[in-house]
């Protein structure tokens, strides 16, 4: 994985999430605590992308601009307070988006069009949804919220000082491990939030595929434990199983092109074929009768990906599996990763999956293979937590996950010989 390169296009994007950032905090609190405040989730946005659009301006000639701006966002904000006690209208809002038309225009006349037209769409839709984001915000749980904060504190902390080289025979680069857990950290908690979200109000199918996202092992045994409360949900607590199995595919397979694009090329029509099977399973001779997921127990709910906790252990996990990926290499040759591969297949495999596709010394076709074989041994040993709990269908898990499992063969087969 290349290290970053800070385009104007990503620091539009880290521009307009930092001003997300604040304003997601000012909207909560003013929310939860009943206090009219200076802005909230929209403003804090648009007053970066002005920052944004000024600074933009400054960097091309436009030396006057970036002082008049800010100038400008103090005046607004002494109007804002006047107008609080005077009038109890604070909002801002309108203001700000004028001044931000007016940088949406020079930018257009200035630099390239892309940049004007992407500032305009986000203001637009920043303005037009108001009653969502403030409906997002009120569902927002403090402490997930402060989960986040936590994480990116401490990533800021941790990943400027982390050095930048590879250390040991294995190649070890502590800057891209930790790069690996933000985006592994990211992913799952899109999932995360998706699944807080939809909660009680979906069945096990599209519960299934969004909490496969996160993780598909938690799934299992989480859907395992909650037929042994409610037999009938047991044939649909399975369909979300294999839901939740197929969007592993999809996962790892997103995860893998941004580390080691050159892996995806030799396993994207396997890893998408598995996915498609998967799902193909999963909707096969079910019961039309639909139950909706029950509520869990906080020992069987999934974690937030962006806390400190399972982020370290996944930092470690990736660490120990690169080092025993090489020494397994080392002593065994190519051929020992593939029985590695079969092994830890019994717990979450993102780790040992990242590990190998990041490694070195190894061809396509064994890293391709071995990939596969662990996704089939997780396969199977998601079968079997479920049906260790689900007794009343366990034959039925067996046969469908068996069926699964045994395609994932022929795929390896022939990924292993062209």
């Amino acid at each position: 994985m290349e290290a970053i390169e800070w385009t104007v296009q990503l620091r539009l994007v880290v521009a307009l999430a930092l001003g997300f950032l604040v304003g997601l905090e000012r909207e909560s609190s003013q929310s939860k605590h009943k206090k009219v405040l200076f802005g909230g989730i929209r403003t804090y946005p648009i007053i970066s992308m002005f920052g944004f659009g000024c600074a933009w301006l400054f960097t091309i000639g436009e030396k006057s601009l970036l002082p008049i701006g800010l100038i400008a966002l103090a005046a607004l904000t002494a109007i804002s307070y006047f107008s609080k006690f005077q009038y109890d209208q604070p909002g801002v809002t309108t203001e700000l988006s004028a001044l931000l038309t007016f940088i949406v225009g020079a930018l257009a006349m200035l630099v390239d069009i892309w940049a004007s037209m992407a500032l305009g769409i986000i203001n637009t839709m920043l303005l037009s949804e108001k009653a969502r984001l403030e409906e997002f915000v009120e569902k927002l749980d403090r402490v997930e919220f402060l989960a986040v904060l936590k994480f990116l504190l401490v990533t800021l902390i941790i990943l400027p000082v982390l050095p930048n080289q590879e250390y040991t025979q294995f190649k070890v680069n502590p800057s891209k491990v930790w790069q690996i857990v933000i985006l592994v950290s990211t992913i799952g908690f899109v999932g995360y939030i998706l699944s807080k979200r939809m909660g009680e109000k979906v069945g096990f199918w599209v519960s299934g595929l969004v909490s496969g996202i996160v993780s598909s092992t938690a799934v299992s045994i989480a859907y395992g434990r909650m037929t042994q409360q409610n037999s009938q949900i047991s044939k649909n607590a399975l369909q979300g199983v294999l839901v939740a199995s197929s969007v592993m595919y999809l996962r790892l397979l997103i995860l893998i092109y941004i580390i080691n694009p050159s892996i995806t090329y030799s396993l994207w029509w396997q890893m998408i074929l598995l996915s498609g099977i998967g799902f193909a399973i999963s909707l096969i001779n079910f019961p039309t009768k639909k139950y909706k997921v029950s509520k869990l127990d906080e020992s069987e709910k999934l974690q937030n990906p962006f806390e400190i906790r399972p982020a370290f252990v996944f930092a470690l996990l990736f660490v120990a599996l690169s080092f025993i990926t090489g020494l397994v290499k080392e002593y065994f040759g190519q051929s020992g990763i593939i029985s590695l591969s079969v092994l830890v297949g019994v717990t979450d495999v993102s780790p040992f999956v990242l590990s190998l596709v990041n490694s070195s010394g190894f061809t396509t076709g064994v890293i391709s293979s071995a990939i596969l074989v662990s996704m089939m041994s997780n396969t199977i040993m998601k079968g079997a937590y479920f049906g260790y709990l689900a007794s009343d269908v366990r034959k039925e898990t067996l046969i469908r996950f068996g069926i699964f499992a045994l395609i994932h063969i022929p795929v390896i087969a022939i990924t292993f010989f062209i």
